[in-house]
């Protein structure tokens, strides 16, 4: 072969590697609330305003509470201001998944293989349902219908394209317009043009590019993703990072994934057996959370991390389930612990129609797509450290042992005593890579009634510590209706501890909770105190007792 033709064909071979495959992807908005209306039909009313929180945050809400004007993003409170009979839900991942699957199912008969992403949003190749149902547009009227029905009549987008990225884009288009987006064969990136850099952070791929990429992009002046796309590529390389190629491929229409992407060795498969069989969603789960666990063990041992994994099930009786996940980025072990035992719940929590006819006997886990595991690039300042490397990893055992809400972190919160402002959080709710804000979160901030100024107690007493507070005379110190003490505080006596003189005090900082209601009515006041010891104490009193709630450094 001479070098000529050997150019030639490594310049074809390059060209089959950017092509996008053409994609199909469904995607049904605001999943979480579908997925609560099909579990309780009462709340499937199209006039019932409903909205699944995560974090104190609305992420998903009904048509009904989009138009008495609850967007995601808002507090809790601010939801039910605008709409004061609004039902609240907590996030459900589990439930998701459970009402996710039959969608998934529907589409087993359509094409071998159908990739989920998340619940709620799922894709598939196109080259083999279009010509069996002649032509992409026919396809997608007939995947929008197939979809429908599987989601109970809920609200569906489809969207077919070259690349997954520009599918999703079409298939939310289509949700706006009604009817599927079908965007011509070589069109994606002129479709993609005018879309702000913003859908860049709110894709699938948001996890790989992130917000704060995209918002250097705007301050940069690249507001489309036709000014990312006309940047060149030692450029963005050498400016962005990584992160910053995946961004500019995408808006290019090109497939986001790596190169390097390769196809796994058969021994990177585990499996393992469920003796006895089970029929109970949290017995396989458990099992599978080890099993994943495991898995992550192994590619790493190999310098691998996987992007697609492929879960299956054998059943007591024979039968073979199978579900592919997808993620841009490559999965990390909680993200992988999520997603099995996702599925396992799609599996076993659905209806007696879906589910199995026996119990799991064997789970197994298969890398479809594996890539080179990076290491996390160490901030030289600061920032991401070996540290927070090993915390992930621990935290993944942890999950894999205990389940993913047995691990918690602590969250500041809006709130008037130390133990309301502080609440914990599943691990999987937050970025424990992610650098925390120098402000508090506004929330925070906003006026408290009652609320003890800063600085915070250092340590807050789980069982609050009876305690009295005298004045010079030996008498109670308590607190008027109108708020004000009866005498200065001179004296603090604890039991099992000598009496302190106070040498400093400040409050009264007074609550009135539950006005309303005389059987839960509380009048509590909180004042902080410095002994002669020169420590400090918050402390309570209520109905004339006087208690120690926590202490400062």
């Amino acid at each position: 072969m001479s070098v000529s033709a050997r150019g030639d064909r490594g310049s074809d071979l390059e060209a089959d590697l950017d092509a996008p495959v053409r994609t199909v992807v469904v995607h049904c908005p605001h999943w979480p609330v579908v997925a609560a209306g099909l579990a309780a039909p009462d709340l499937a009313s199209p006039d019932a305003p409903v909205v699944v929180v995560r974090a104190n945050r609305v992420v998903a809400a009904s048509a009904a509470a989009r138009l008495a004007g609850i967007t995601a993003g808002l507090r809790r409170r601010q939801a039910q201001s605008r709409c004061p009979h609004v039902v609240v839900l907590d996030h459900d991942p589990l439930r998701d998944a459970r009402w996710f699957e039959p969608v998934a199912s529907a589409f087993d008969a359509v094409t071998p293989v159908v990739e989920v992403s998340e619940p709620g949003t799922l894709a598939f190749a196109s080259r083999g349902p279009s010509r069996y149902f002649g032509g992409d547009q026919a396809m997608a009227e007939r995947t929008t219908w197939i979809a429908t029905g599987a989601a109970g009549g809920a609200e569906v987008g489809v969207g077919v394209a070259d690349g997954a990225f520009a599918a999703l884009l079409a298939a939310r288009r289509a949700v706006r317009n009604g009817h599927p987006v079908v965007v011509e064969p070589g069109g994606s990136p002129s479709f993609l043009a005018p879309i702000p850099v913003a859908a860049l952070g709110q894709a699938a791929v948001g996890d790989v590019v992130g917000p704060d990429l995209t918002d250097l992009f705007v301050r940069l002046g690249l507001r489309s993703l036709a000014h990312v796309a006309s940047l060149e590529v030692a450029d963005v390389l050498g400016r962005f990072g990584e992160p910053g190629v995946v961004a500019h491929r995408l808006a290019r229409g090109l497939d986001p994934r790596p190169l390097q992407v390769r196809r796994p060795a058969p021994e990177l498969s585990v499996s393992r057996e469920v003796d006895p069989p089970a029929e109970q969603v949290d017995r396989a789960a458990f099992v599978a959370r080890t099993l994943a666990v495991e898995f992550q063990q192994i590619l790493e041992a190999d310098g691998l991390a996987c992007t697609h994994v492929m879960v299956e099930a054998e059943t007591e009786h024979g039968e073979t389930l199978a579900r592919h996940w997808r993620q841009e980025g490559a999965l990390s072990p909680a993200a992988l612990v999520d997603r099995v035992r996702w599925q396992i719940e799609g599996w076993l929590g659905g209806s007696a129609a879906s589910r199995p006819t026996a119990g799991i006997a064997r789970l197994t886990l298969v890398p479809v797509e594996v890539v080179a595991a990076k290491g996390r690039q160490l901030g030289f300042w600061g920032g991401e450290t070996l540290v927070d490397e090993r915390i992930l990893r621990a935290v993944a055992r942890i999950q894999g042992t205990l389940g993913s809400s047995a691990v918690c972190v602590p969250e500041v919160r809006g709130g008037r005593s130390p133990a309301d402002r502080v609440e914990r959080v599943p691990v999987d709710a937050v970025d424990l890579t992610a650098s925390r804000p120098a402000t508090r979160p506004s929330h925070v901030v906003e006026p408290w009634p009652g609320r003890v100024p800063d600085p915070a107690p250092a340590t807050v007493l789980a069982d609050p510590e009876p305690v009295e507070v005298v004045d010079a005379q030996g008498r109670l110190v308590g607190v008027t209706g109108r708020a004000e003490v009866t005498a200065a505080p001179t004296r603090l006596v604890r039991p099992g501890h000598p009496p302190e003189s106070v040498v400093g005090w400040a409050g009264p900082w007074p609550v009135d909770e539950r006005w309303w209601d005389p059987a839960r009515h509380r009048r509590r006041a909180r004042f902080q105190v410095v002994g002669a010891s020169g420590a400090a104490h918050l402390l309570a009193v209520e109905s004339g007792r006087w208690w120690l709630e926590a202490t400062y450094d």
